[in-house]
């Protein structure tokens, strides 16, 4: 297996799990470098087995794991993953979950949850990872819940670039499909000139996951071409309905973008029916493909991934990828 070695003092080696091994691949591409080769198998009752196929001793490893359905397997893989790294001897472990599972669990809304996205971070901990690295996650306060160091990367760039070439003549408005997302939709429009921000309301029932209703849009958005930003799309309810709030509101145009591309069904039927032009997603996640549709476009992680793993590596700055936005 080629590696990197850096001054003759530090060796960086990336391993994957089996979740999205095209993902793996590329962030190996980009770094010039050979993913470690990992045995990995499942027992008739689930249970799993991990074991490196060379010898990890004194190295700087990152621990790639996509979280696709069934997300609680990949989860528990990748701690197997960890902790074989750790016995391994493995100089430093750092995870990286481009989609942070549980993350939609930051804080208590109700008496008596949970908060998962800590659990998460605590399992981690646990089972041996020095360091974490992920895409957008769902809420800052996250990267609070980890004893170490958390390399929060951003998907704004690549998305707002690409979307920017697509609307270059167009008069636009940058869309939050609710009031939490503000600041993020702030970031997009610094991205995109100066755009003129809007929110859609919507009523969301704690009881019931993947429902929300969107009701009314706030902001000018009538004869403009709206892009409507969101961290992940699930099940494609709420931003179909915010697309639907829109065109109804005089919308001339509606752009989705998305960082993580969940996917549960029906998302995929709902989001190529729901009028917008196109659908904007990065594959942090696997979309097979029969979860493609015309209008969807997927753009690659990969690169911004592989400079933040060589910064790490290196001792360098992550934030400096993203214009101190980080």
């Amino acid at each position: 297996m080629d590696e990197i070695t850096l001054k003759g003092e530090k060796t960086l080696v990336i391993a994957s799990g089996r979740a999205h091994p095209e993902l793996a691949e590329e962030i190996a591409q980009e770094l010039g470098t050979e993913l470690l080769p990992i045995n990995a198998y499942d027992f008739a009752n689930g249970e799993m087995y991990v074991r490196s196929g060379e010898s990890v001793r004194g190295k700087d490893v990152f621990l790639l794991q996509s979280h696709p359905y069934p997300l609680n397997n990949w989860l528990m893989e990748q701690l197997i993953m960890v902790d074989s790294m750790k016995r391994a001897s493995a100089k430093r472990i750092t995870v990286v979950s481009p989609f942070y599972p549980y993350a939609r669990q930051d804080k208590k809304g109700r008496g008596r949850e949970p908060i998962s996205a800590r659990l998460v971070a605590d399992l981690y901990q646990t089972a041996g990872a020095d360091r974490i690295m992920s895409v957008d996650l769902h809420t800052a306060q996250i990267q609070g819940f980890f004893d170490g160091p958390v390399d929060h990367l951003f998907a704004i760039p690549l998305l707002a670039d690409h979307i920017r070439a697509q609307v270059a003549d167009d008069e636009i408005t940058v869309v939050s499909p609710d009031t939490g997302r503000v600041r993020v939709a702030e970031q997009w429009a610094e991205r995109l000139g100066g755009a003129p921000l809007a929110f859609v309301h919507k009523s969301r029932d704690l009881t019931k996951p993947n429902k929300a209703v969107s009701k009314q849009v706030v902001g000018e958005i009538e004869g403009r071409t709206c892009v409507l930003i969101d961290d992940m799309i699930d099940t494609g309810g709420t931003i179909a309905g915010a697309v639907k709030v829109l065109k109804d509101a005089g919308a001339k145009d509606v752009i989705i973008a998305a960082t993580h591309p969940v996917f549960s069904d029906p998302a995929a039927e709902r989001l190529a029916a729901c009028g917008a032009r196109e659908v904007v997603v990065t594959n942090t996640l696997p979309i097979p493909e029969e979860k493609r549709f015309d209008s969807l476009t997927v753009l690659s992680i990969a690169p911004i991934l592989a400079k933040a793993i060589k910064e790490v590596f290196a001792d360098g700055s992550v934030t400096s990828l993203f214009d101190g936005h980080a």
